[in-house]
């Protein structure tokens, strides 16, 4: 395992989570969640983000089906990370992210009730499952 910085996004349509983390330790931390126009982001917050972390991967949490199967966004995903190596020339790996919403959101409620079930909070956390999950393959 190497020490590489690695940024993960939860890509969504509205809101996109974004976390850092560290490939030596494996853990990550939730950053922010960024606004999105149907899909398309600001993409000078992007770019300030990377310029900031300098992240040597980025990795974009895949949504699939249960059955593995794509579903409609799943496209978009991928077009959202073909988009961010085509700009800015990172890195890029894709990731299963099944289910990473839906512990994000039990693990947040779990500490704070349903005030910390904000948006934001659930994206960002969500990208920190995407990336924990990717350290977690990769060992």
């Amino acid at each position: 395992m190497s020490n590489r910085t690695v940024m993960a996004f939860d890509f969504g349509t509205r809101s996109i989570g974004v976390a850092i983390g560290q490939e030596i330790t494996g853990t990550a931390r939730p950053l922010l969640s960024l606004k999105a126009q149907d899909g398309t982001p600001d993409w000078q917050k992007i770019e300030a983000l990377l310029n900031e972390w300098q992240p040597d991967l980025v990795i974009v949490g895949l949504p699939l089906n249960m059955d593995g199967t794509e579903q409609p966004i799943t496209a978009r995903a991928r077009k959202f990370a073909q988009r961010l190596h085509g700009r800015f020339g990172v890195a890029i790996q894709l990731h299963d992210e099944r289910l990473s919403t839906v512990e994000a959101r039990a693990d947040l409620f779990e500490r704070g009730g349903f005030r910390a079930l904000d948006k934001g909070s659930v994206d960002a956390a969500s990208a920190v499952i995407i990336l924990e999950s990717w350290f977690e393959q990769q060992s």
